[in-house]
């Protein structure tokens, strides 16, 4: 793995004007000196609010590009000597999907495989996609849209043909203070001295934005293709987060909502057979079965010897997660959110 691998190429972020996108590129242009990153997204305003924010790099090291994943034509013009693409457009809120399924299923299925598409067409040498905690075992159609995107990302390694390309997956839980996460939620409904809860019994995966990101930027370093990445993160409960922001107000439960589950989980138990865990990750390897690949030769080869099978029937969810934050954690993280 090459220490600052992203210093003088060129990255491409679909979805780029969103929570991560921003983030993703305050830091890369921090620590990591990049060539150029090219913004893709959708809204125009997004990405005026956006130039703003970086001013001094609008000629030099940013690109904004008026682009939806829907359009291939636009999609190879905007990958144009781009060397990495990190994918995290999406249409995400789980209701809102499941009143507009084939819209959903137009961005976040179609899409992916447009950039997949674009990416081999343009000689792309890395690609990887975002996934939600929701594509495993979905219940939802957005998690059955990821999961379904997934599984085309990790699949185009298999007729890359002799291109030098690679694709592989980071998946996560719940960005702290993200776009339509329950804390911005919650702290609106505290102007109200009331916060509606879904099920008290409600448990989530948290991750930082920041976190995400490094975790983000560290797995497009490792990735040897067909990898899917999970972080060990922390959980915490529904009740203990309305304590965190204001307690003793009132709560009053109002059931969940369509597609909603009551505990998120990251993998499953039939994901088991092919993860290998690791002092802070998780990694689920591509199916190997499939291939005739003999497994302890490709882990040596790519450097996942030091992993450990997980046993099978293992299955990692925000119920079974020995890491649960403490009320004082949570208060503490919330009150480093930027919003």
């Amino acid at each position: 793995m090459k220490k600052n691998f992203l210093q003088n190429k060129t990255i491409l972020i679909t979805g780029g004007t969103g929570s991560f996108g921003q983030k993703f590129t305050e830091i890369c242009l921090k620590k990591y000196k990049p060539k150029k990153i090219i913004i893709y997204s959708r809204d125009e305003l997004k990405q005026v609010e956006m130039e703003k924010k970086f001013p001094g790099n609008r000629k030099t090291q940013l690109r904004y590009f008026i682009g939806d994943v829907r359009d291939l034509m636009r999609l190879k013009l905007a990958m144009q000597g781009v060397d990495y693409v990190v994918h995290a457009a999406a249409l995400k809120h789980v209701p809102i999907a499941e009143y507009n399924p084939f819209e959903v299923v137009k961005t976040n299925i179609m899409g992916g495989q447009n950039v997949i598409d674009a990416s081999l067409e343009m000689k792309v040498k890395k690609v990887l996609a975002l996934s939600t905690d929701k594509a495993a075992a979905p219940v939802n159609l957005y998690g059955a849209s990821k999961l379904t995107s997934d599984k085309l990302f990790i699949s185009a390694n298999n007729f890359k043909g002799k291109n030098d390309i690679r694709f592989s997956i980071v998946r996560y839980g719940n960005v702290m203070g993200s776009r339509g996460s329950v804390i911005p939620l919650f702290l609106q409904q505290m102007k109200e001295n009331c916060f509606l809860v879904t099920d008290k019994n409600m448990t989530r995966f948290n991750i930082t934005l920041e976190h995400g990101v490094e975790y983000v930027i560290a797995s497009l370093n490792r990735m040897r293709g067909g990898e899917l990445f999970v972080p060990k993160l922390p959980s915490y409960r529904i009740t203990d987060l309305t304590k965190a922001i204001k307690p003793n107000i009132k709560t009053k439960i109002v059931g969940i909502r369509p597609g909603e589950k009551i505990h998120e989980e990251l993998i499953t138990e039939s994901d088991s057979l092919n993860t290998l865990e690791f002092k802070n990750e998780y990694v689920i390897l591509p199916n190997l079965n499939h291939s005739g690949v003999n497994t302890k030769k490709y882990l040596k080869k790519f450097f996942y010897s030091k992993g450990k099978l997980c046993k099978p029937g293992f299955k990692y969810t925000s119920r079974n997660n020995k890491n649960f934050l403490k009320i004082s954690e949570i208060k503490n993280l919330i009150k480093k959110l930027e919003f």
